[in-house]
């Protein structure tokens, strides 16, 4: 421990974020990293408790509690302290194949874990995170490794996000040959086209993805396996394949006026804008856009958020966001103790937007659409919303939220967006390659295991655990690999 009073001689300080006035003017990351001294300073504040709930990744209460992929945290803290900032990097690696993402878009489940914050301020772990991996790129820590042996053994990937990724790179490394299939034009899944570029700049992703073409990695993308090429083929060509195509079906709303002109599942809205503003800056106008629209975002979660802060940034005339449940709190109660993940209120970058630029929170709790109203045309209008109450569902106990009779109020609506989840894998994959799904569709198998139904068919990330983070993505196809190169090889050093 280099400093044991660092977590006392100073204070919590993360990289600041831009002014919203300068951040809604464009599509980039807006928070300018630390120092490389002050870095040191934040590295200094980690306790290096005895029991270090920041890395541990299990299940506290009714939720996951710290890292899940075990980063070496108190580890890589005090070497960046110390100013051993390449030995900080391979810490990192031996856990985590890609921080330059989760160091952007993780919620920091180690941070809420962390003994400092639970009697004060957290230590900056992502942060911390972040000057790691960024300083490898400049110093050339993060060049490419380009494996010494090959097996000979062929896998294939089917999906390029997290846990496909994670999957190719650890095997990659082991000296399999890997080819990884992509159904869009670009590499990256979800961290391309479902994250925004605020959150993640898409030329950090190309970055990663050409080091692993570097190393030897395939990647094949505009090709949709189970449509354009059949899974019987690729059983055919490869020795293992890998299901990692994540949960795409989004949740739909079931009201009246469903079918009118205007209504769109976020993940659409959000792909279109990424994909124009990479394509052309937002110049061909094929994007869906709410330039000078009243819009109404149904979801209070992540990716409800990033529609509000895309509608700030393509001049939404007013932004509305519906949460079906109850408001949580400003801070932990009683019965949610340190180190649970705390189910308190967040306010998030987009909805810090909103509230700067019209003046008040976007947020409407315990609200629901009961229907969508139509001009002469077929387009949006109005939407009647009804206020809802919590109730316990007399037989299972659960809490059930119902409506209030006689609370229903209109709105003015051009723009719906439905950010209301996913329900599990897309059919035609998993029909194509015979695997069986459980009752909310993600692919069975065995607990503990990603081995399928189907010899030589695995699966990893949502597609297996359902919607979740992406360190859980990354985590998954880490995991993955492993079983694979144990079946390919009769052991494994993964």
């Amino acid at each position: 421990m280099g400093k044991p009073t660092g977590f006392m001689d100073y204070k919590r300080e993360d990289a600041p974020a831009f002014s919203v006035k300068q951040r809604i003017k464009n599509y980039n990351e807006f928070h300018t990293p630390l120092s490389k001294e002050d870095q040191a300073k934040q590295g200094a504040r980690c306790m290096e408790c005895g029991v270090p709930f920041c890395q541990s990744g299990m299940l506290v209460g009714s939720a996951y509690s710290g890292c899940p992929l075990n980063n070496l945290i108190p580890e890589w803290n005090d070497l960046i302290y110390k100013g051993a900032w390449e030995q900080a990097y391979n810490r990192l690696k031996i856990t985590n194949n890609f921080p330059e993402f989760t160091s952007r878009v993780c919620p920091a489940l180690c941070e809420k874990a962390c003994t400092c914050g639970a009697n004060g301020d957290a230590v900056t772990v992502k942060a911390n995170e972040y000057g790691i991996i960024e300083n490898a790129y400049i110093e050339g820590f993060a060049a490419p490794k380009i494996p010494k042996v090959r097996t000979g053994k062929k896998i294939a990937v089917i999906g390029s996000g997290p846990s496909g990724l994670a999957a190719a790179d650890q095997l990659n490394r082991r000296g399999h040959s890997v080819t990884v299939f992509e159904r869009s034009d670009r590499v990256g899944g979800l961290l391309m086209y479902g994250i925004p570029n605020m959150k993640l700049e898409k030329n950090v992703i190309d970055r990663k993805i050409d080091i692993m073409k570097q190393e030897g990695v395939e990647f094949k993308t505009s090709i949709n396996v189970g449509k354009d090429i059949k899974a019987a083929q690729i059983l055919k060509d490869y020795d293992r394949v890998i299901l990692a195509c994540g949960a795409s079906n989004p949740r739909d709303i079931s009201v009246p006026g469903r079918d009118a002109n205007g209504i769109y599942f976020a993940v659409d809205f959000l792909k279109s804008t990424t994909k124009s503003l990479l394509d052309n800056n937002l110049k061909d106008g094929t994007y869906i856009s709410a330039k000078g629209k009243n819009v109404m975002v149904i979801g209070g979660g992540d990716t409800g958020n990033d529609c509000v802060g895309t509608s700030i940034r393509h001049g939404a005339k007013s932004v509305l966001q519906l949460e079906m449940m109850p408001k949580l709190p400003d801070e932990r109660t009683e019965d949610n103790p340190w180190p649970q993940w705390p189910r308190v209120c967040k306010t998030d970058y987009g909805q810090e937007e909103a509230i700067d630029v019209f003046g008040k929170d976007p947020r409407v709790y315990q609200t629901t659409v009961k229907e969508f109203v139509k001009d002469k045309n077929g387009n949006l209008k109005s939407a009647v919303l009804v206020k809802l109450q919590p109730e316990k569902d007399k037989k299972t106990g659960r809490l059930m939220m119902k409506e209030i009779a006689g609370s229903e109020y209109s709105v003015d609506v051009d723009l719906v967006l439905i950010a209301a989840g996913f329900l599990g894998s897309e059919s035609y994959v998993t029909k194509a390659f015979g695997v069986d799904v459980n009752a909310r569709t993600n692919v069975a198998t065995a607990e503990g295991s990603f081995k399928t139904n189907v010899d030589n068919i695995f699966v990893a990330g949502d597609m297996h655990r359902g919607q979740s983070l992406v360190v859980w993505a990354i985590r998954e196809g880490r995991d993955v690999a492993r079983e694979v190169d144990e079946s390919l090889m009769g052991y494994t050093n993964l």
